[in-house]
């Protein structure tokens, strides 16, 4: 299907695989799309400075670069930076089309209802979007899929004037004109408010004029503050809506001037918040933010997981305001008649976006529009030539996660003499592309079964969620495929039975190798051949410091299971490893009981493993910590030595001879996995890690899960 990108300060259309329906979504073929006049023009104009000019703008970016560089060294991370910028980013939020398939868990929509969607990442500029159910409403009556396409900017507007609570009579003041401006003046005028709007384009008074509102001020021509109070009879207005965008603090200031006593400020657009407190004190004004659509914005269990919060109790959410929105449109009593011109076919999307870089007679509204395809459902684009490797591992990546971009690709690339990438399969065609470009696959795909009846993958590099995990891993064994798959192997028994029953009949079946690279790292490895031949058991106490991760993260709920599972099983590995082929004969949990929801049972907690060789070992595991304090540390006891590892960079020995090891970076094994796993393809060695111990630990930690969460 055809996308719009966002690339070195332009638009391009670009052939990217078309999405496949989630199941709390519907699969959308657009029919018209909004540009968001404010938003995407910021984000071009972005894409097009130079790197330092756009870090100084995006300071809360630099931080997240910087971490990444203490983890992942500068290279590594400039390389991952400057390849993401150069794929382009996918954008546009505001959409309108048909569905064409709905996902398993849907109800409330079927194939050929028309929709309206939005969300940024979700209503692109796209000729194909999945999108959650509560960001998409159907059309009303007979209203037309090109006017429809605005219902993001309608609800942002909407949510705007109903933080501001107008009542009959109120007058407001508006200050910014543009489409959300336009809007919030009709909305209050069918409010029954009367509307007096600031701007310093003459042209876009006239059309809100036109459009009813009651009095426009140009505040280069007068004082617009001393105006609306003549207007007033000296008392002020009763609320003022910005809807401008200007890095200006004075804007905040002068609106709440023209305020009376008890009066209320609210923000919309995005402009200076260096806020005086004589602005407001005085007045006791209030001053409210508006978060974008409303209620539901940013809460991933209502955008995403599709669970509605109850009308008694939130009348308004943003899926209702876009239905209000609609309403109105249909109804005719909001009109975008003047501020509408004929659509931009997809083809022409330059144009479109050029038209919105114009000086003062840029238009306020515009759409892009895409005719019909059949070539648009295709989830599979070739991007080189197919040469046969047969002395190279020929790698398919299911899921382009962010660690996989981060450290397996990059590694791939350092081994390139034993690894190739045949294929990126990702739920979002534009992410997709961008890695599989970036690293030079020869097709990219949204999906799965694409990778798996291909006969030149050899291995499926599995880095999806961990609730896929179990379930993609059976697909490809069974698809004859060599699978690696990150940790953790499965979140269910049921799951590792199957895994379990599938090789108990094929013993001489796929290599199956989990991610626990924990074991594989030199840190690791020095101490093992330390204590290769100990003559007593081991105690080891593990503490990882893992870090606080809000709970609406994705891997606290059913996609992620748990830090326990999902991270606490690199150490149950480890362990495992450290000991030998000693077996855990019982094992004690202890988690914290929360003072406040803020915290979990299940990423705070010690677990105890005893091994049947006599060993013990200790695992704390806490998010209560300052991540500043290194993030894992260990130490073993064992035949009158100390072996101490701090974070994957050192090892000091206390006892004997052994001067110890380190590193300037922190290498937990990551690379050296997947030599391991190319020596097993290529030349026969051993699996990495056993069958039995890949299983043994999956199962260990969700044992551990279940008496926890008990």
């Amino acid at each position: 299907m055809k996308q719009i990108l966002v690339q070195g300060g332009s638009v391009i259309v670009q052939d990217v695989p078309a999405p496949r329906v989630g199941r709390k979504n519907i699969l959308v073929r657009v029919m018209h799309s909004c540009i968001s006049v404010g938003t995407e023009m910021s984000g071009v104009k972005l894409s097009g400075l130079p790197l330092y000019k756009r870090a100084l703008k995006q300071p809360e970016n630099v931080k997240r670069v910087f971490d990444m560089m203490r983890d992942q060294g500068v290279k590594r991370t400039m390389d991952r930076v400057l390849g993401k910028l150069s794929a382009g980013s996918p954008t546009g939020y505001s959409a309108s089309g048909v569905v064409i398939e709905v996902g398993d868990d849907v109800d409330g929509f079927s194939p050929g209802d028309k929709v309206a969607c939005a969300g940024a990442g979700i209503a692109n500029h796209a000729e194909l979007i999945d999108v959650p159910v509560n960001l998409a409403v159907k059309l009303p009556g007979n209203l037309t899929t090109d006017m429809a396409s605005t219902v993001t900017l309608g609800a942002i507007a909407m949510q705007g004037v109903r933080r501001a609570q107008p009542t009959l009579g109120e007058i407001f003041v508006v200050v910014g004109l543009g489409i959300l401006g336009q809007l919030t003046c009709q909305f209050l005028q069918a409010n029954g408010c009367k509307v007096i709007g600031v701007d310093l384009d003459p042209n876009r008074i006239r059309l809100a004029v036109e459009n009813g509102m009651g009095v426009g001020i140009d505040p280069s021509q007068e004082n617009y503050i001393e105006r609306v109070h003549k207007l007033t009879d000296g008392f002020g207005a009763d609320a003022v809506i910005i809807t401008a965008a200007s890095e200006s603090n004075q804007i905040i200031s002068d609106a709440m001037q023209t305020c009376r006593k008890k009066g209320r400020v609210v923000l919309v657009g995005d402009v200076g918040l260096d806020l005086q407190r004589a602005d407001f004190y005085k007045k006791e004004l209030d001053f409210l933010i508006s978060s974008s659509y409303g209620p539901g914005r940013y809460d991933p269990d209502y955008e995403e997981g599709g669970q509605d919060y109850p009308l008694p109790f939130v009348r308004w959410t943003e899926n209702r305001n876009m239905e209000a929105y609609l309403n109105l449109l249909e109804s005719g009593k909001v009109s975008l008649a003047n501020l509408y011109q004929p659509p931009y076919p997809i083809a022409q999307a330059k144009d479109a976006y050029e038209a919105l870089k114009g000086g003062g007679d840029k238009p306020l509204l515009v759409l892009l529009e895409y005719p019909e395809r059949n070539e648009a459902r295709i989830t599979r684009v070739p991007l080189r030539m197919v040469a046969t490797c047969s002395s190279k591992i020929r790698v398919a990546l299911a899921g382009a996660s962010s660690f996989a971009q981060g450290m397996h690709l990059p590694n791939m690339v350092k081994l390139r003499d034993r690894f190739v990438l045949q294929a990126v399969m990702s739920r979002t065609g534009a992410n997709a592309r961008a890695v599989a470009t970036q690293y030079e696959a020869a097709y990219c795909t949204t999906e799965y079964q694409d990778i798996l009846k291909d006969d030149e993958v050899d291995l499926v590099m599995v880095t999806t969620r961990h609730d896929l995990h179990g379930s993609m891993v059976l697909e490809a064994l069974r698809a004859g495929k060599h699978v690696f798959v990150e940790k953790p192997l499965a979140l269910k028994v049921e799951e590792i039975e199957e895994i379990e029953q599938f090789f108990a009949g094929n013993l001489s079946g796929p290599l199956l190798m989990v991610g626990f690279n924990r074991r594989f790292s030199p840190a690791i490895q020095y101490i093992s051949n330390i204590l290769a031949n100990r003559t007593t058991p081991i105690i080891a106490n593990y503490r990882m410091n893992a870090g606080y991760v809000s709970l609406d993260h994705w891997v606290h709920g059913p996609e992620g299971g748990g830090r326990n599972i999902g991270e606490a099983c690199h150490i149950y590995d480890l362990f495992n490893f450290l000991t030998g082929t000693s077996e855990v004969e019982a094992f004690n949990v202890y988690s914290i009981t929360p003072s406040s929801s803020q915290w979990a049972r299940n990423d705070n907690f010690v677990a105890t493993l005893k091994y049947a060789d006599g060993s013990v070992c200790t695992l704390t595991y806490t998010a209560l910590g300052d991540k500043s304090y290194p993030k894992e540390r260990m130490e073993v006891f064992a035949d009158g030595k100390v072996l101490s590892m701090d974070d994957y960079k050192s090892v000091t020995v206390h006892g004997g001879k052994h001067k110890g090891w380190s590193s300037t970076s922190i290498l937990k094994g990551q690379m050296e996995e997947l030599e391991m796993v190319s020596q097993a393809l290529l030349s026969g060695a051993v699996w990495p890690i056993s069958l039995e111990d890949q299983l043994k630990t999956t199962r260990l930690a969700i044992e551990i899960e279940r008496h926890i969460r008990q």
